[in-house]
């Protein structure tokens, strides 16, 4: 995503110029824009000029949306997931620590929802 976020003024990027450019395999980045399009965070252009491009400014694209997307609600443990059908053990309701991994997973949420790609383009320093 970051990629796209790069290319964005420029146009369409191949997952091939991103693949070899990042150093990952073609087919697992199909697999990752498979599901970032079906998110509608990414679009493609076919064609000979074609390729892959962001939805939205990237700006307006958050780290959140693009990890919830590729990895599921965030969850430091099973317990303190975002997703409240997350699996809860049998101390859960005594559990000391519980409370404590729900504030990371708080912590995290809210940084990848305040950063944005053109944050991680422009190297800005994420608050804490």
């Amino acid at each position: 995503m970051v990629a796209l976020a790069r290319s964005y003024a420029r146009g369409p990027v191949s997952l091939g110029e991103i693949a070899r450019d990042e150093g990952i395999s073609s087919n697992y980045l199909e697999q990752l824009v498979s599901r970032l399009r079906k998110a509608g965070l990414v679009e493609a252009t076919r064609g000979a000029h074609g390729g892959y491009h962001l939805a939205a400014g990237p700006s307006s694209i958050t780290v959140g949306q693009v990890l919830r997307v590729l990895d599921g609600p965030i969850a430091p443990i099973e317990c303190a997931s975002e997703d409240e059908n997350a699996g809860l053990c049998d101390r859960a309701t005594e559990c000391p620590s519980k409370a404590m991994w729900e504030r990371v997973r708080d912590n995290i949420a809210r940084v990848v929802d305040t950063t944005t790609l053109a944050d991680l383009c422009a190297g800005i320093e994420v608050q804490t």
